[in-house]
């Protein structure tokens, strides 16, 4: 199973009053699933990603640069992902990436197991 190892990826957990708690480790996979959401609503470059991702979670989700990139180039490697050069939009040379139709795949396929795990978790913390 996708998540049942931990990696290097951490999350943002941010509150109101401008504190922040240490980040915490995402499940392998989780960073895929982002990333590919984020490229299934249109190319984009990097850091498009990665702003894109924080302003759909609020804030409290963050992907850091290094595993951002690393993905990335892992999800291209697998052909979920493809990529060319462009102009960003202040003018400079970026690699913008998409999602490719095995990407669309494998998402609607994550989706559907973050659901069931989570939704699994919960009845067991929900318990009496």
């Amino acid at each position: 199973m996708v998540m049942a190892h931990h990696v290097m990826y951490t999350m943002e957990l941010s509150f109101g009053d401008g504190m922040a708690r240490e980040p915490l480790p995402l499940l392998q996979g989780t960073a895929d699933v982002l990333i590919l959401k984020a490229l299934a609503w249109a190319p984009m470059h990097g850091y498009g990603i990665a702003i894109w991702i924080r302003q759909r979670a609020n804030d409290d989700l963050a992907v850091e640069d290094a595993a951002l990139y690393q993905t990335l180039h892992r999800l291209e490697r697998k052909g979920w992902v493809e990529s060319e050069w462009g102009v960003s939009d202040n003018n400079r040379r970026a690699k913008f990436y998409s999602i490719a139709k095995a990407g669309r795949r494998q998402l609607r396929s994550e989706v559907v197991e973050l659901r069931r795990y989570f939704e699994a978790l919960f009845r067991v913390l929900d318990t009496a």
